[in-house]
């Protein structure tokens, strides 16, 4: 069985490739280095967008909590030692990127603790 990628639109093909007409996406993504390049030297140009994405913020101890889960049953869903729950809920270190997603995923989805559960099982 061959997987395929599939992309879905209100737009018809035509219009699709309409958008697509004249770009060539060689020279964009080559502008578009050169911008992060300058960027990351300090000389950014005028016209240098930065986007920084905020991460939600997580009350580790509540959402534990949330879950009636112990440090030591959370970290293990985390796949985190409990000292590190242990760490973050005392405010002495802070979770990853990664761990504050997916403690926020799983604070939206509780059925994601069973999902989880039986990958470290």
């Amino acid at each position: 069985m061959e997987d395929k990628l599939r992309f879905e639109s209100k737009l018809s093909e035509e219009e699709v490739q309409k958008n697509f007409e004249g770009m060539d996406f060689f020279s964009e993504v080559m502008s578009g280095l050169e911008e992060a390049l300058d960027y990351a030297k300090g000389k950014a140009r005028p016209t240098t967008v930065v986007r920084k994405r905020s991460l939600p913020d997580i009350d580790v101890a509540a959402e534990r909590k949330a879950l009636n889960l112990t440090q030591k049953g959370f970290a293990s869903i985390l796949g985190v030692s409990s000292r590190t729950v242990e760490a973050w809920e005392a405010g002495k270190s802070n979770p990853s990127p990664t761990a504050r997603n997916l403690i926020f995923l799983i604070s939206q989805d509780h059925s994601l603790i069973q999902k989880l559960q039986t990958i470290y099982e």
